[in-house]
């Protein structure tokens, strides 16, 4: 295949903007698929994706298309997520493109993820084509959308493509400007190999199965490769090119992009961003490869039936392969056994992990208070990253802690300025800069701590603006704050699963409502059960649990009151004892109260 007849581009967008449907339409119009395969969302393979309406896995397929030139072009698209938890998704499939797809809502306009994707094809110094989707709808408005690129994201509108994915319309137009603006491919095929390891998966009968982007050099069936990283070498027993069902080929040429079945059976052996080579003719300069993701949102991940330890391992080292962006490591709990510390980029990122090995594993799993990062520096000058709550009791010379802060970005129609300012300072959100960018919006930048917007901020700012205001964020540093480790104590013995790490000031109204929730998820037992919350050896708040009491007075009938005392006194003694070895079944829900607080 000529090269100079290859495009490779990615479909860029706020959530909701359109991407998904563009791929399909896209395919369906170039004969990739048929009208009866034809379905929504066809590149979503997960039922979780489709379920939610969301993409979670960058998605890779091959179009054939003839150009107004007669020429045949091979367009290797990538489909990519567009919620801030998968941003590093989205920059891994930057790095196998030339360029861009930036599809615009025409209602909506800008919004705050759309202005992140720009800036991450910018930084991979892609050729970028805006899209103005949804002008088929009565509120769009494509003339103020076109003013919106120009003056906040400083690209040329002049351009910019008219299309409605839903309806068909401009999807040849955008094919051609993919062929006339978008470059092609560099790469000498013959060179020595040099292959990017763009996605990994794990397939029961064939191993670990990768999709590369051959960057130069040719990778052929048959070929013996070689991962720089680990130094491990394989067989290449099949290549091949999603189209987009998995199609076999002979051998993938500079810039292509297509999967390779190598037998590789140990799952740490495929290291994202890793550079596949050729195992007799290695190239001697490695890729950049991809910028190592740091997890922002810690939680522990514990089976609910002890058994099932052995099958949470496997599933977590399997889904690792094919979600690099989360990490984990063994971990004991006293209340809950043996289980995993994990790290995500964000709480979407966490329930989609936990979801995914409850389905795709048969696991049932039960999930901590999730928690960001600290610093934590001690008296002696050392410095310790801590990820849970409970390892700080461990620290005895402790000095102070510092905590993560991000700079939050809100687009919001003008009317709910006052309200978003309102929830900013309720999170010990700092303004930096407020501008207008029509008369209509307006765009707010903030710092907050990062623990203040982790759990329900997202939530919160979608209700009080009625959908309509969009959130994006990156890390800045970490800075000292007042913060205190809140304990959950349960008949005077430490739930250190339930422990969080708190801003002193909101410590108080956390946990009486933390005490709260738990009262109404926690069963009743047939002892009376004391919920408290402390701060060191002060308690800060506590709730009761009646006891489950039987009549044991029932089967008297009047007669001698003593004969009754006697039997209260008895019962009393047994509800005593049962208090002091009694053990407390804690349902999921009470974990989850911990993320459904009312406190803001």
């Amino acid at each position: 295949m000529n090269q100079k007849q290859i495009r490779n581009f990615s479909i860029i967008a706020h959530i909701d903007h359109g991407k998904s449907t563009l791929a399909d339409k896209l395919m369906l119009s170039s004969g990739a698929v048929t009208n009866r395969e034809m379905r929504d969302q066809l590149l979503d393979n997960m039922d979780i994706e489709r379920e939610r309406g969301i993409t979670i896995k960058a998605q890779t397929v091959r179009i054939d298309y003839k150009a107004l030139d007669k020429k045949d072009y091979i367009f290797n698209l990538i489909d990519t997520p567009g919620h801030v938890d998968f941003t590093y998704e989205v920059s891994r499939s930057l790095a196998a493109c030339e360029g861009v797809l930036l599809v615009i809502d025409a209602t909506q306009g800008i919004q705050a993820q759309t202005i992140a994707n720009v800036n991450l094809a910018m930084q991979h110094d892609l050729f970028i084509i805006p899209v103005i989707n949804k002008i088929d709808l009565p509120s769009a408005d494509p003339d103020r959308v076109k003013e919106e690129i120009e003056d906040i994201l400083q690209i040329e509108a002049s351009e910019a493509i008219l299309a409605s994915a839903k309806e068909g319309i401009g999807i040849e137009d955008i094919k051609q400007a993919v062929v006339e603006r978008i470059p092609f491919p560099q790469g000498d095929a013959t060179k020595p190999l040099k292959a990017l390891l763009c996605d990994a998966w794990y397939d029961m009968y064939r191993g670990a199965i990768i999709l590369v982007r051959v960057k130069q050099g040719i990778l052929k069936t048959g070929s013996k490769i070689l991962m720089l990283a680990t130094g491990q070498s394989y067989d290449v027993e099949e290549v091949g090119v999603f189209t987009p069902a998995p199609k076999v080929v002979q051998q993938l040429e500079p810039g292509e992009v297509g999967f390779v079945v190598a037998g590789i059976r140990q799952l740490d052996q495929t290291r994202i961003g890793d550079t596949v080579t050729l195992a007799d003719a290695p190239t001697d300069q490695p890729l950049p490869g991809y910028k190592e993701v740091k997890p922002m949102v810690f939680s522990g991940l514990y089976p609910i039936d002890g058994v099932d330890f052995e099958n949470l391992r496997d599933g977590l080292k399997k889904l690792k392969l094919n979600d690099a962006s989360f990490s984990y490591e063994p971990e004991t709990s006293a209340a809950l056994g043996f289980g995993f510390r994990c790290g995500f980029l964000g709480l979407l990122h966490m329930d989609i992990v936990r979801e995914r090995l409850e389905r795709e594993f048969d696991l049932a799993l039960l999930t901590t208070a999730p928690t960001v990062i600290y610093k934590v520096h001690t008296t002696d000058g050392d410095m310790v990253m801590l990820d849970n709550p409970v390892k700080l009791r461990e620290i005895s010379n402790l000095d102070h802690l510092e905590e993560p802060f991000i700079k939050g970005t809100i687009i919001t129609p003008e009317e709910y300025v006052g309200t978003l300012m309102q929830i900013a300072i309720d999170r010990r959100g700092l303004q930096t800069k407020m501008e207008y960018l029509t008369p209509q919006t307006v765009r707010l930048e903030y710092e907050f701590p990062f623990n203040e917007i982790v759990l329900d901020f997202y939530d919160v700012l979608k209700s009080r603006t009625k959908g309509y205001a969009s959130f994006d964020y990156e890390f800045i540093d970490f800075r000292s704050a007042d913060l205190v480790k809140l304990d959950i104590l349960f008949n005077g013995e430490l739930v250190d699963a339930l422990s969080t790490i708190v801003h002193k000031d909101k410590a108080y109204n956390r946990g009486r409502d933390l005490t709260k929730k738990l009262k109404e998820q926690v069963p009743r037992q047939m002892f009376e059960l004391a919920i408290q919350a402390a701060i060191g050896g002060k308690i800060i708040a506590r709730e009761s649990i009646k006891a489950l009491r039987k009549n044991v007075l029932a089967k008297c009938y009047g007669g001698d009151i003593t004969r009754k005392r006697k039997l209260l006194e008895k019962q009393k003694a047994g509800k005593k004892k049962m208090k002091q070895i009694g053990k407390v079944e804690i349902p999921q829900e009470a974990f989850l109260a911990v993320l459904r607080t009312d406190v803001k």
